[in-house]
C-alpha cells in the first residue's frame, strides 16, 4: 500500500546531519514508488538591502546562492541514492520558510511533510512562533517532526485520543483519523499501536463554591466515562486493552509520560490551526508536547482543514 507517495523533506542548511531525510528514506524503503523532494529555503537580507546593486545584479546573486545550495543538496543525497526511490530537490528564495514550504505542498500536492525539530527555549515557546509552530498550525497535510532516534523494529506508536469530545462529531472523526493514520504507519514500520487519554482533576472553583459538590464521585464518574470511550475505540480498531493508557493530568504531561514509559518511537495527535494573538501567546497541546517528547511526532489536521496560506 502506497500511503505516502509524494514526501516533502524540510532541509536545514545549518545542520550537518539531516534526520528528516533519513526518516523519509526509511519510510520510502518500505513502500514502492514514493518520491522524496528535498525542500530548502534560502534567503539573505543583505542581498535585498544592497542599494548599490541593480535588480538584475541582486537576482544574479540569488542565482549563485541557489546554485551553491543545489550542489550541497546533490552531495548530501549521494549516500541515499538507491533503486526504487526517486529523490528530487526544490530550492526557493523566500524570507518565510514555513510559508514557502506550504506553498510547495499546495503547488505539487505533497502528502507528507517531514522536518527535524530542535528544542526551543521556554521564552520562544511562549512569545514567538518559529517555523515548527507555524507548520503545526498551518500545514494542510500530515507533519512529521523528527528527532534523532532511530525507529526500532517492533516498536510502539502512541495515539493521543480526545475522549471528552466523542459526542462532538468533528473530534470523533479526528480521533478515528489519528488511529487510521497509526494503522498505516504501523504497517509500514512494523510497530504496535497504543492509545492514550488524559482526564482532568475536579475543578477547584466548583469545589470551593459548592459545598455539596462531591469531588470523589465526580472524579470516579469522569474516569469511567473516559475509560469506556477509550475501550470502545480500542475494540472498534482491534487494539488490545493492555495497550490503552488512561491517566489523570494535563494532556501534554500525560502524553509525554506514557510515551516515555512505553518507549514510543512515534506519537500521533491532532492539531487545529490557530491565528492571531492567541496563536502568538498560547500554545496548544501539540506545541506543548513537542519539546517534552524524546521521539517523533506526527501532527494531523482535521478533515476539511484549509491552510491560511494560499497559492
Amino acid at each position: 500500500m502506497l500511503k505516502y507517495k509524494n514526501i516533502l523533506v524540510f532541509i536545514d542548511p545549518t545542520q550537518e546531519l539531516q534526520p528528516a531525510l533519513a526518516r523519509a528514506i526509511e519510510i520510502a524503503e518500505k513502500q514502492t514508488g514514493a518520491t522524496i523532494t528535498l525542500f530548502l529555503c534560502c534567503y539573505d537580507l543583505s542581498y535585498e538591502m544592497t542599494s548599490l546593486s541593480s535588480n538584475d545584479e541582486r537576482k544574479a546573486m540569488q542565482r549563485i546562492v541557489i546554485k551553491e545550495n543545489q550542489a550541497w543538496l546533490d552531495a548530501i543525497t549521494v549516500p541515499y541514492q538507491q533503486p526504487g526511490i526517486n529523490i528530487e530537490s526544490c530550492i526557493v528564495w523566500h524570507n518565510r520558510p514555513f510559508q514557502a514550504a506550504i506553498l510547495e505542498v499546495l503547488k505539487n500536492e505533497h502528502d507528507l511533510v517531514i522536518k527535524a525539530t530542535h528544542p526551543h527555549s521556554k521564552l520562544s515557546a511562549i512569545l514567538f512562533t518559529p517555523t515548527d509552530w507555524n507548520l503545526l498550525r498551518k500545514c494542510p497535510v500530515p507533519l512529521l517532526l523528527v528527532k534523532h532516534n532511530k525507529w526500532p523494529t517492533n516498536g510502539n506508536i502512541l495515539c493521543a485520543i480526545d475522549c471528552k469530545s466523542q459526542q462532538d462529531g468533528e473530534h470523533h472523526i479526528l480521533n478515528q483519523q489519528i488511529i487510521d493514520e497509526a494503522k498505516v504507519m504501523a504497517s509500514i514500520i512494523k510497530a504496535n499501536i497504543h492509545m492514550v487519554n488524559a482526564y482532568p482533576s475536579p475543578p477547584m472553583n466548583i469545589m470551593l463554591e459548592l459545598p455539596e459538590f462531591d469531588p470523589i464521585n465526580y472524579e470516579d464518574g469522569l474516569k469511567k466515562l473516559h475509560q469506556q470511550t477509550l475501550l470502545e475505540y480500542a475494540q472498534k480498531n482491534n487494539i488490545a486493552e493492555s495497550q490503552i493508557h488512561l491517566e489523570q493530568g494535563l494532556p501534554e504531561d500525560v502524553i509525554s509520560d506514557v510515551a516515555q514509559k512505553i518507549e514510543a518511537e512515534l506519537v500521533i495527535l491532532g492539531t487545529i490551526g490557530r491565528s492571531g494573538l492567541s496563536a502568538t501567546l498560547l500554545g496548544h497541546t501539540a506545541e506543548q508536547v513537542i519539546d517534552q517528547l524524546d521521539c517523533d511526532l506526527l501532527a494531523l489536521k482535521p478533515e476539511g482543514f484549509e491552510s491560511p496560506i494560499k497559492l
